[in-house]
């Protein structure tokens, strides 16, 4: 009788057990480093907004902050360096931002009422909580970043 070449059945189980095995340690590992990845794109999002409503401001005294983030932006397809800025679209953060969503995180920039606008909020909350993200963030005009875990934040929380 010739002797055959090959794995069992049994040696081919064990492997498989053992890279689901395997697997089943690493996802969750991979899951928490990629929502610790959008946190931390949320932080700087936050802040490049806040820059932006300074610059803004300063641009545009008459107006003062940015009401909304399409103003501090444009629109996705719209090539900022062929157009020229406006007080409408000042191209100033980049257009996925401006259109208010960014790695797993919806932001939102809210103006305070009058003219020109002295205050805003700006808010980002994760697509899917515990997912995309644990925490909320939020900053003000007065630049400080503030997070809470859950999906809501407001000026006064836990500051960065």
């Amino acid at each position: 009788m010739k002797k055959q070449k090959g794995f069992s059945l049994i040696e081919l189980l064990i492997v498989v057990a053992i890279i689901l095995i395997i697997a089943a340690i690493a996802i969750p590992n991979l899951m928490r480093s990629k929502m610790a990845a959008n946190q931390s794109s949320a932080v700087g999002s936050l802040r490049t907004i806040n820059t932006a409503q300074v610059t803004y401001s300063t641009t545009y005294p008459a107006i003062g902050f940015a009401a909304n983030l399409v103003t501090l932006g444009a629109t996705v397809g719209t090539n900022c360096g062929n157009v020229a800025a406006t007080s409408a679209a000042a191209c100033l953060i980049d257009p996925v931002l401006a259109n208010g969503t960014k790695s797993g995180y919806v932001f939102t920039v809210t103006g305070g009422g009058g003219t020109p606008v002295v205050t805003y909020t700006s808010l980002a909350t994760p697509q899917v909580l515990n997912q995309t993200g644990q925490n909320a963030y939020c900053s003000d005009q007065s630049g400080v970043l503030y997070y809470n875990n859950g999906a809501t934040c407001t000026s006064g929380a836990n500051a960065l």
